[in-house]
C-alpha cells in the first residue's frame, strides 16, 4: 500500500534563496571588478558591432513581427531599432554571441557571462527612458552579479555532461539581475528564478557534430529573451515553484542532473568578473585561443625557414580534456559555426595564412577551391592528446590556465621545438599585455558603424571609470544608436 504524498508546500530550494539573497543584498565594492566589468561592457559592445557586418546575424534582428515598433523601447547598439525589452535582449544577445568572440568563463562548465548584457542593457535602458533613474553604474554593478551567479553556478556543475547547453547558466543569471532591474520584491525574484530553472531547457545539439549549427549563435540571445520574459511575468504576481530543483522525480535534479543536487565551491562576491577571460585576438572557441597563439609562432617560425604549411607532416597538439570533449574533430565542417568549434580548423589557418579572423570560418575562405583544399589537407595533419597536468591546471582555481602546446613535423624530418602557451592573452595574469589591445579591439569595432567624431566621444566615456559610471543608462546606448 503506497503512502499519500505531502502536498504542504515546502521552503524555496537553498540554491535559489542563495542567488536571490545574493543579488538583492549583496553590496559590490570590489573596483577591480568594476574596472573589469567596465572593459567588459566595451568588449562586449564591440563584438556586437562587428557582428552586424554578417547578414547570417541581422537577418535574425528588430522586431518580431516587421514593422512592429514601441515608443521608448530600448535600443540595440549600432542599430536604429527600439524594440520592447524581451525582443531587444534577443537582438543585443545575438549580436553579442555571434562571433564567438565575447568574454569566457572556463570550469566545470564553461561559457560567456558577457551574454547577460542582452537582458542587462535592454531592460536598463526601457526603464530609464521610461522614468527610472539607472545610471551605468547599475547596469555594471548588475554585469558583476550575472557574471557571478553564471560563474559560480559553472565552477563545480558540468551542464554539458548531462546534455544540456550552457545557456541555461544566462537564463538563471538574467533573470536574477533582471527582476532586481526591474523591482521586483525578494517573493517575487524568487519566483523568477524558479521559473527560469522549471522551464525547458536547451540541449547542447546545436553545439556538437554532426549537428553542429547557427543556433550556438543566437541561443545565448534567445535565453536572455526568456529571461526577461520570466522577470516580467513574476512582477505581475505569477507564483513560483520552491522545490524546482529538488522535488523528487519531477525536480530539475531528478529529470536533468542525474539526480545529483549542485555543487558549489564558493560563496558569490565578485571574483568571476576579476577573473574573466577576455577573448582579444581571436574570434575562436576559447579552448583553443592559446593553440592557435602557439599556431601563429610557428607560422613565424617557419616563414624565417623559408619554408610553408604546406610541407608539414604532422602536428601534435598537446592540450586538456575539455578541449578534446568540444572541439577535436575530423571530417567534414558544415559551416562557419562547425569551423569555429574545430581546433584543427582554427590551427590549420593561422599555419597557413598568419591570421585568424572571423571571415576565415565563412564559406569564401573554407570552401575556396585552392585555400580551402589547403587547410583541410593541413587539419588532417593535426592531432589532440591530453596532457593530465594541463587539465589539472584548467580546474585548479589558483591557475585557471587554458594551455595547448603545439609540436611540429615537416615533411624533411624536421621537428620544432614544442611552442607552449599556458595562458591566453585575454587571462587575469595577462591584463597588462591584454588591456590595450581589447580597447584596440573596441576601437576598430567603433569605426565599423560610427564617425570619428562619435566614436571620440564615445572612447572618452568609457575610458572614464567615473564618468561611465554616473551617465544615465538612455544617454549612453543614445550614443550607439544609428539613424536611419
Amino acid at each position: 500500500m503506497s503512502g499519500h504524498i505531502s502536498n504542504e508546500r515546502p521552503p524555496f530550494d537553498q540554491p535559489i534563496i542563495d542567488i536571490v539573497d545574493y543579488v538583492l543584498g549583496y553590496n559590490v565594492t570590489s573596483e577591480l571588478a568594476y574596472e573589469t566589468a567596465r572593459y567588459c561592457l566595451m568588449d562586449t559592445l564591440g563584438c556586437g558591432l562587428e557582428a552586424l557586418d554578417y547578414p547570417a546575424c541581422t537577418k535574425l534582428l528588430g522586431p518580431l513581427v516587421p514593422g512592429l515598433t514601441m515608443v521608448n523601447g530600448a535600443r540595440v547598439p549600432g542599430t536604429a531599432y527600439e524594440l520592447d525589452p524581451m525582443q531587444a535582449a534577443f537582438n543585443i544577445g545575438a549580436i553579442i554571441r555571434w562571433l564567438d568572440f565575447n568574454d569566457t568563463w572556463l570550469a566545470a562548465e564553461w561559457g560567456h557571462p558577457s551574454d547577460n548584457l542582452g537582458a542587462i542593457l535592454a531592460v536598463a535602458d526601457w526603464l530609464t527612458r521610461n522614468g527610472s533613474r539607472l545610471t551605468m553604474r547599475d547596469v555594471l554593478t548588475a554585469m558583476i552579479q550575472a557574471h557571478e551567479i553564471q560563474g559560480c553556478l559553472a565552477l563545480e556543475n558540468s551542464f554539458n555532461k548531462v546534455g544540456l547547453d550552457h545557456v541555461i547558466l544566462v537564463k538563471v543569471a538574467s533573470t536574477a539581475v533582471a527582476a532586481k532591474l526591474l523591482g521586483l520584491t525578494r517573493e517575487q525574484t524568487l519566483n523568477a528564478v524558479s521559473l527560469a530553472f522549471v522551464d525547458g531547457q536547451s540541449l547542447r545539439t546545436y553545439r556538437h557534430a554532426p549537428n553542429t549549427g547557427s543556433r550556438k549563435s543566437w541561443a545565448a540571445g534567445d535565453a536572455t529573451s526568456r529571461a526577461v520574459r520570466l522577470a516580467l511575468i513574476a512582477k505581475t504576481g505569477e507564483m513560483g515553484y520552491p522545490s524546482v530543483l529538488s522535488a523528487k522525480t519531477w525536480g530539475f535534479y531528478d529529470v536533468s542532473f542525474k539526480g545529483q543536487p549542485f555543487k558549489f565551491q564558493r560563496p558569490y562576491g565578485s571574483y568571476v568578473m576579476e577573473n574573466v577571460l577576455f577573448k582579444i585576438s581571436f574570434p575562436a572557441e576559447f579552448h583553443s585561443q592559446t593553440a592557435v597563439e602557439a599556431a601563429m609562432t610557428l607560422h613565424r617560425q617557419l616563414a624565417a625557414m623559408g619554408k610553408t604549411a604546406a610541407e608539414i607532416a604532422k602536428v601534435t597538439i598537446r592540450t586538456h580534456e575539455a578541449a578534446i570533449r568540444i572541439i577535436d574533430k575530423q571530417g567534414p565542417l558544415n559551416n562557419p559555426a562547425d569551423r569555429d568549434h574545430c581546433i584543427q580548423y582554427m590551427v590549420a589557418v593561422p599555419l597557413i595564412f598568419g591570421r585568424l579572423t572571423a571571415g576565415d570560418y565563412e564559406d569564401a575562405v573554407a570552401l575556396d577551391p585552392v585555400w580551402g583544399k589547403r587547410i583541410d589537407e593541413v587539419r588532417s595533419r593535426i592531432v589532440c592528446v591530453e596532457d593530465p597536468q594541463f587539465t589539472r591546471d584548467y580546474h585548479d582555481p589558483e591557475k585557471r590556465s587554458i594551455a595547448n602546446a603545439l609540436t611540429l613535423e615537416l615533411t624533411d624530418g624536421t621537428v620544432l621545438p614544442e611552442v607552449v602557451v599556458e595562458y591566453p592573452i585575454g587571462h587575469k595574469r595577462r591584463r597588462i599585455d591584454g588591456i590595450p589591445l581589447l580597447v584596440e579591439k573596441f576601437q576598430r569595432n567603433l569605426a565599423r558603424r560610427f564617425d570619428a567624431a562619435q566614436q571620440r566621444t564615445i572612447l572618452a566615456v568609457c575610458n572614464d571609470q567615473a564618468e561611465l559610471e554616473a551617465m544615465p543608462v538612455d544617454e549612453f546606448v543614445s550614443m550607439f544608436v544609428v539613424k536611419v
